[in-house]
This record gives C-alpha cells, structure tokens and sequence, in this order.
C-alpha cells in the first residue's frame, strides 16, 4: 500500500484514500492515517503527533522538537563546508520535509542535498524506505571522483516516545495495556535501539553504508495494548514476508519444556522416546553430534566444535539422511516435536574450512600487512608487519595459545607476544597451527587476527560479509529438512560486528534456507530482527546442583519479566543430570526438589526449560523416576493452563518453595514446603525432607539423595522410615515437632 502526499497552501486539505489509508498535507504538517494510528510530521521535519485511535492515546512527546531524520558523514566534503566545520564524524538533523507523489523529500541542516524516502502503510504499520540522494548539479563536487553524497548513515525513524509501563529492549517498543508503538526493521540490516531521554524514550532506526543504505526499510507499528500491537505486527510480518514472529508466539507448544539429548541414533531412539514420555516431554532437541562427526570429550563441549562446518554424517547413520528420517518419523509418532540444535556461525579447527589449507572466509579482527616475506620452509619465529599490533589477543590462559592466532594465506600462525615499537613484529611465533600447511607469504600479503571462538578456542568464526554462512547454512538445512520442525541457535554471539546485525542475520540466512519455517526457534543470543524468529528467546548454561536454585532467581528468573516486555517466554534451562558424587567436585547431584523449584518458577513466567539427557546417565541416576515425576507433572500443568494467576505469583517469589502434590484422587494440589535440614546440613548426602501442610496434619516428602537406608527419626516413640524413593510421612505432631524429629534422625541400617 502507498500513500501520496501533497504540500497545499494555508487552509487548504487534500485526502487520498489508498487501500483504506489516508494521507494529506496542511500548510505545515503532513499526516498519514491507517485503521490503527494518525501520525503527524511537521513540514519542519519534527514528529509533532502519533495517536493510537482505539484508544486516543498521544504517543508523541515534542517538546523538544527532535527532528526524525537525519544524516551522517565521517567528514564534512564538499570544500565550502568542510573549510568551516572540524573534521569529524558529522551528523546533520532535517529541518525540513515534502510530499512528492509517494513520497518524501527530506533537506538537513548544513549538508547541501536531500534524501528521498518512500512510503508503504498497511493497517497497523506505517514502513519508510530510502530511495535515494538528490544533489543539486552544482553541488555534485565537480572534479573530484567521488560518489555523492558522502552518507554513511541515515536515520530514517526517531520518534520521541511518551514513557509507558514497558519498553522492550529487543524489539524496540513502548508500551502499555492502551497504547503500543515500535520502531523496527523491515530487514536484518536496519540498526534499531532506543535511548531514555527525561520523559521519552527515543526510537529510532539507522540504515549504514556497507549494510544497506539505499533501499534500508523500517517502520512505525502501533495499536491499542498487547492484542492490538500484535495484531499490527502480525500485518507487518506478512505484507513483508519477514518469519512470523506473532505466529510463533501463539503456538501452544511454546510453553513446553524440551528433552535435550547428543546421542540419539536409530538403534537407541526408542529408549529415547521412552524417558522422554515419562517425563511428560513434548518437545526434543537434537544436538548436532548425534549425527555429524565431531571430535569430542565428556570433558569439555568445546571438543564438539573441532568438527563443526563440516556436518558429515557419523557412524551411527550409516545411511544418513534417511537414518535420520527414520529416527525422526519415530519421534513425531510418539507425539513428540523434534528440534536440531546447531552453531551456524562456528567453524571448527578440524574442519575442511581450516586444513590443510585455512579458508579465507574465516573472520579477522584485526588485519595486518606483511612488512618481510616468509618463506616456504623454516621457522620463522618473528612476523614483522607494518601496522602496530598493539591490543592484539594476548590472552594468558588460552591452551595452546589457541585464542593468539594469524592467518596469512591460508595457514595458521600462533605468536607469544609482539612488540608495539617499529620495527612492529609479531614474537615467538609456530606456524602450521591446527594443521594449516607452510606456504610462502610475499611480503604486501594482507592477513590478520583469527576471529577465534572464546568457548575452548577450538573453532573460529565466519566473516559475515562473505558467503561463507550461506554455504554452511545449506549444509544444515540438509540436516534440518530431514524433519525437524524447530531451531536452537547456539553460539549465535559469534560473529564481526555490527552484531545488532550479524547475530539476528546469521540466524536468518539459516533459516531463510529451510523448506518449512521453524514453529519457532531459541538462540544463544539475540539481535533485534531476531525478534521474529526467537519466539523463544534464550536458554542459560547448566548450574552446579549446590547453587541450582540460588542461579535459577539470579538468572532466568530475573530475565523472564524483562523479555517479556518484548512478548515473549525465555527458555529457564539448559539443565543437565548431575549424578551423586560425579565430577572433580563432590556433588550432591541434581535431586527432585531442585527440577521442582525451577520449573515451578518457569511455569509461573509461562515458560519451558530445556533438560540433557543421555541414557547413561538416566540409567545411573538413583532417582531418576522422581525427577521425571517432577517434570510430568508440571508439564501436564502447563499443557492445561492449570495455574491460576494467583499460583502465578505465589510461585514468582524468590525464596518460597513449591510442591506440586498429587492426591489421592488423582489431582494436583500445590503446597508451600519448607526443607528440613538433616543434621544442619541442607546439602547433606543421605535424607532429604521437605515439610508441608495439607488438611490439618503435618506431611513430610522425604527420599534418599543417593541410594537407600532406614532412618530413626528423634520422636518419642523411634520412629523408623526407610528412605529411597519419594515418599510421604503424615502426622498429627506439630510443625516444630516433626522437623525436629526429622532433623535429629540418625541412619540406622541399609537395606
């Protein structure tokens, strides 16, 4: 839809109805007009006006008169104005603004050209889009050979917003149950934030030279609250064929939690399916190791990432991808919704992109020149460039000197040190790093700093102005198509800056090339485009069962109202089956009450968590069965939106515990319970209680954290229970009495 505008004079009004939007110019101000919204621009270039129709609400705070477009040079040029004004990153606001036809001709202050912006308006959105520059003839700076005008950056949007109860920080919007306005991008290359001024938050969109100057698209969505925002998005997301973010928001199984495993093939996918049943799960997520090759230890994931880029199939899918159709087919037959979990923008060190010979798609951070040649053969031990390494990587820990690499051709060099006086050298240096092969280097060669992951420094990153993520993303898209219907982005922090744009358009660009669009996918980090495809927003690493719960209110629960001012859930996992004992740190293991409190908090926000599971360790486990109970049942509660919003916010609360009781006639009952320490110890091996009421009698959950043993609990008649499984011990004693009794008991033999 297009609007077209045009300037009359004093008291005179003209109305276009195009498609059900109008727009008109008075003497000095240009409105536009859709179902949702009126928006007013001043013939000064200042947004004077947005109001929210259903509502009245005014959106708009011009006091200050903040002009809404403007443009930016690095230096003043043309001679006149540069011989005036210091030379420096220069921006120019607009003070002045028409109507041509569909468009508007934009003019700025001191910089002598203009900008020409069309416009599209569709029901709840109003989209801007540069077309172009206009220069006058005689102010095309004749005889020099440039292009005009010298823009880098042009701020298409800057709306001075009104404060309101929420502002999302991702997607960009101010908002309440009334009124709801945002500036986002149309495209993955608009830079869109926002910034508090007193009494307003600003808007704003930016399009960059080397991104997408000409042709960068954004807009204006409004409406009435929540639904009419969404509503208006949904529009916007369609008419532009942008992921469906509303869309995904509104899938029921959004709020399911996620059975995570790296080792599902199809001679064990049937165990699989069965642990994932018995914790109710209706979602899985796949790792990438299950079905590609990749160099691993159960010490570190780093050792995953050695492989990654490649995507090979392994050993266990002798037949590939219809291996994986098969195993896929299986999960969907049990009802569940299969996920692949994948690192778009990591290479691996032992990949095909990296030996023998280093690609030169790999990202840089720095780059130097050759200032001496290096040979073919020998040990060069100093590079001597000619630009001053100073700030290059010297991290001190980094194994192997992983994180201090340079790349020149296509081999790898590591270095020690280097020297930030001329002659500038590069010191200590080995090269044939990861297994590049020696090749001579002329000295001109321009190399640089390998962009090498942080996470074990065994991968490196893609250079996100190549094609190098496209053609990885066709590779896992291969993967992908085999039948998975969701998408974790991990890793996803891991590209060259801009990364409010590489992060959302790395993402994209895989998920651009998948024959079905994702119900919705998660990622390790997150850009504003994004927001239309991360319905699900991220999930945190895993926490050390003895400060499980104190990371759990740290984090995800702290995250969770914050993310949800942008509309949408976060992901409380990923958490992992610690076993009793396991590790280099004597652990209590994860332990049922633990998986209660989390994903009691997460229900509270309308959120999943994601779980990893192996089948080791669900076989190891000692109670394995009450921690899939845990799940079961929360996620049945989740399934039928058995909470109340009362529950809600009980559950919200950073120190009470939950415990989702299932009576005797089968039903839920949530109780508040109280841990008992056994011998002063919460985090004791051995009993484990947990102190509630229900009807008037005392009630005590209690279980062994590790094994089995029977218990003399310190009452007057010596009682005796015999600990394992969760059970529960019902009695008339007071509160006092029975924890008491509980707290002082001693183990008194094992079955």
């Amino acid at each position: 839809m297009q609007h077209d505008c045009k300037r009359l004079m004093i008291g005179a009004l003209a109305v276009l109805a195009l498609f059900g939007v109008d727009a008109y110019a008075q003497s000095d101000v240009i409105v536009f007009e859709n179902e949702a919204f009126r928006l007013e621009i001043g013939t000064n270039a200042v947004a004077r006006s947005l109001v929210v129709k259903a509502t009245g609400e005014e959106m708009i705070d011009a006091r200050d008169g903040i002009a809404m477009f403007s443009v930016t040079q690095e230096r003043p040029f043309n001679n006149e104005i540069k011989l005036m004004w210091p030379n420096k990153r220069t921006t120019y606001p607009a003070n002045r603004v028409r109507c041509d036809g569909d468009r508007l001709v934009i003019g700025f202050e001191t910089a002598p050209y203009e900008a020409v912006v069309g416009v599209n308006s569709g029901s709840g959105y109003i989209a801007f889009e540069l077309k172009g520059f206009d220069c006058p003839h005689q102010l095309k700076y004749g005889g020099l050979c440039m292009d005009v005008p010298p823009a880098v950056r042009f701020r298409v949007l800057q709306l001075p917003v009104k404060i309101r109860e929420n502002v999302g920080d991702w997607l960009n919007v101010v908002w309440d149950d009334r009124a709801a306005v945002a500036v986002v991008g149309a495209d993955p290359y608009a830079e869109v934030d926002h910034e508090r001024r007193a009494g307003c938050e600003e808007l704003y969109a930016d399009f960059a030279r080397g991104l997408r100057l000409k042709g960068g698209r954004a807009a204006i969505v409004a409406g009435a609250g929540r639904d009419g925002f969404l509503a208006a998005m949904d529009g916007f997301e369609r008419d532009f064929n942008l992921p469906r973010g509303v869309q995904s928001r509104r899938d029921p199984r959004l709020n399911a939690s996620i059975y995570w495993t790296g080792d599902i093939n199809p001679t064990n996918v049937d165990e699989h399916i069965a642990a994932a049943k018995r914790g109710g799960f209706r979602m899985m997520l796949v790792y990438f190791i299950a079905m590609t090759k990749a160099q691993h230890s159960n010490l570190s994931h780093s050792y995953y990432y050695r492989r990654l880029g490649d995507y090979d199939w392994n050993d266990a899918y002798p037949n590939g991808v219809e291996d994986l159709k098969g195993v896929l087919s299986k999960i969907k037959a049990a009802g569940i919704t299969p996920g692949f979990h994948t690192l778009q923008t990591h290479i691996g060190c032992d990949s095909r992109y990296v030996m023998p010979v280093a690609d030169p798609r790999l990202n840089l951070t720095r780059r130097f020149t050759l200032a001496r040649p290096v040979a073919a053969d020998g040990d060069p031990q100093e590079i001597e460039v000619l630009e001053n390494p100073v700030d290059a990587p010297l991290y001190a820990k980094s194994p192997d000197r992983t994180a201090r690499v340079l790349k020149f051709g296509g081999e790898l060099f590591s270095y020690g040190g280097y020297t930030t006086e001329p002659p500038y050298r590069f010191t200590d240096v080995k090269r044939g790093h990861w297994n590049t092969a020696p090749a001579a280097h002329p000295r001109g060669e321009i190399g640089g700093v390998l962009d090498v992951s942080e996470f074990g420094g065994m991968s490196c990153y893609i250079d996100q102005t190549t094609d190098l993520q496209d053609e990885v993303a066709a590779k896992i898209a291969k993967i992908y198509d085999a039948g998975f219907e969701f998408c974790y982005f991990d890793g996803s922090e891991g590209v060259n800056p801009p990364c409010g744009v590489n992060v959302s358009l790395s993402q994209w660009r895989v998920a651009s090339r998948l024959a079905k669009p994702p119900i919705f996918t998660e990622g390790a980090a997150k850009s504003h485009f994004g927001w239309h495809l991360q319905a699900g927003a991220n999930a945190f690493d895993m926490f050390h069962p003895e400060i499980f719960k104190e990371m759990i209110v740290k984090f995800p629960q702290s995250e969770a109202p914050i993310i949800r001012k942008d509309f949408t859930r976060i992901d409380f996992g990923w958490w992992t089956l610690y076993l009793p004992g396991q590790g280099s740190i004597r652990t209590i293991g994860t332990q049922p009450d633990m998986w209660e409190f989390g994903t009691s908090r997460a229900a509270a926000w309308d959120c999943p968590t994601t779980v990893q599971f192996d089948l080791d360790r669900i076989a190891r486990h000692p109670r394995i069965k009450d921690l899939m109970e845990v799940m079961r049942r929360w996620e049945d509660v989740r399934a039928k939106n058995w909470l109340t919003p009362e529950q809600k916010e009980m559950l919200k609360d950073p120190v009470r515990e939950h415990h989702l009781y299932l009576n005797e006639a089968g039903g839920y009952e949530l109780v508040e319970w109280k841990q008992i320490p056994i011998g002063g110890k919460k985090l004791s091996s051995g009993l484990r209680a947990f102190l509630f009421e229900r009807g008037g009698e005392r009630v005590v959950a209690y279980w062994h954290t590790c094994g089995r043993a029977r218990y003399a609990l310190a009452d007057e008649a010596g009682t005796e229970i015999e600990a394992e499984g969760l059970k529960y011990f019902k009695t008339s004693l007071s509160a006092a009495a029975v924890a008491d009794a509980f707290a002082n008991s001693r183990e008194v033999g094992r079955p």
